[in-house]
């Protein structure tokens, strides 16, 4: 009897200080979460190509012909990109002086016998960092592009190849170029690479401040106005115009207005607008594009508060619905896919009521939408008679 005595108690020890397993946390959500609502339908152009993104969001589509196509003027914001991460330069400073060389003079020339943009420029001339930059992005000068790319590189060929390792590492698979103008029809692009490309040179505070000009005052050019007659109309903000024969009309464009008191931020380009006025058509088509696209977007709810986005079931049987505790708030629009993720940790046998047992992460991009996740009912640990009988 004693040994028998000895073998209970042994055995109900065993079973009271064993390890709890841990309970399990079951989501009821799914791996993405669609939006209400049908997705917006943009007034595309009909010709061309054309995309258009929510910096922190993602696409809001594209339409048209997908292969790289000329892009004629919007190559200088590649070389105003490669420029500025070898030359910073602070906003408002006007950096080191550039000589005009003899090879920008012939090309000038050149480029005027074929009527071609150039901004006017003399041997012996200098022009300050700023004012080249402005040169290329405001006023359309080809010569100025060349005059960048030998001060930065020594020579064209070498800063072409400077211009194409940035696009490589930017992740611009459909891009190459083969000058620093674009007026080479070989520079080519489509507009989802030279929307990745407007998003990273508008990160550079001088590149951003600079197409936002209407108008520069530069040596022996005087005043030149930005050819983006849009520029502080409708929320654009920038970024580049260009036209020619090969590429027709583009626009490199970005634009900002404020949504639900957040800041949202579109970029997009139109590329191969044909018709009398390229240029032109290609600055309208933009506007009509930021007009429609901001009129859908909106600061919305993919996950509302109180909303049950799973349980926590418990080996021995205990179930807690999980709640979201907060609103994730959101730029977006109908219809709209968003990844999320739940993530609950290590969970302890016994939970107290309103306890935080975990975190929903939205990310429909670059915004950090996270939701904090609650339990409104305590969750029991297990009973004696539960440690004891389990197997």
């Amino acid at each position: 009897m004693t040994v028998v005595v000895v073998l209970v108690l042994v055995f109900v020890g065993v079973q009271l200080l064993r390890p709890v397993p841990s309970p399990v946390f079951r989501a009821s959500l799914p791996m993405s979460v669609r939006l209400p609502g049908s997705h917006p339908t943009l007034p595309w152009p009909a010709t061309g190509a054309a995309a258009v993104s929510v910096e922190g969001a993602g696409s809001l589509g594209h339409a048209g012909d997908t292969r790289s196509a000329p892009v004629a003027g919007l190559a200088k914001v590649m070389t105003a990109y490669v420029v500025l991460k070898d030359h910073p330069l602070a906003p408002g400073a006007a950096g080191p002086s550039i000589p005009v060389t003899a090879a920008t003079i012939a090309a000038a020339r050149a480029e005027a016998a074929a009527q071609q943009a150039a901004v006017p420029v003399t041997a012996g001339e200098s022009l300050t960092e700023l004012q080249a930059l402005e040169g290329l992005l405001v006023a359309p000068g080809n010569d100025v592009a060349l005059l960048l790319g030998d001060w930065d590189a020594s020579s064209t060929g070498s800063f072409v190849d400077k211009m194409n390792g940035a696009a490589r590492r930017i992740g611009l698979d459909s891009t190459a170029f083969t000058d620093p103008s674009g007026l080479d029809p070989g520079s080519v692009s489509t507009p989802d690479d030279l929307i990745r490309l407007g998003e990273a040179a508008m990160a550079i505070p001088t590149f951003r401040q600079i197409v936002a000009m209407p108008q520069v005052t530069l040596p022996l050019a005087g005043v030149v106005y930005n050819l983006d007659f849009e520029l502080g109309r409708d929320g654009i903000i920038g970024i580049k115009t260009g036209s020619d024969a090969a590429a027709g009309g583009c626009f490199l464009f970005a634009a900002q207005q404020t949504v639900d008191a957040k800041r949202v931020t579109l970029v997009g380009a139109v590329l191969g607008q044909g018709s009398a006025s390229p240029n032109t058509a290609a600055v309208d088509e933009a506007d009509a594009l930021v007009k429609s696209a901001f009129a859908d977007i909106a600061v919305l709810q993919p996950v509302a508060p109180g909303q049950v986005v799973g349980r926590i079931d418990a080996p021995w049987g205990a179930s807690i619905p999980v709640t979201a505790s907060n609103a994730a708030r959101m730029v977006g629009w109908p219809g709209l896919s968003v990844p999320v993720r739940l993530d609950s940790g290590g969970l302890p046998a016994a939970i107290s009521s309103g306890a935080r047992v975990g975190v929903l992460s939205v990310d429909p991009g670059s915004q950090d939408v996270r939701v904090v996740l609650r339990i409104a009912h305590p969750l029991e640990g297990p009973s004696v008679l539960w440690r004891l009988t389990r197997v």
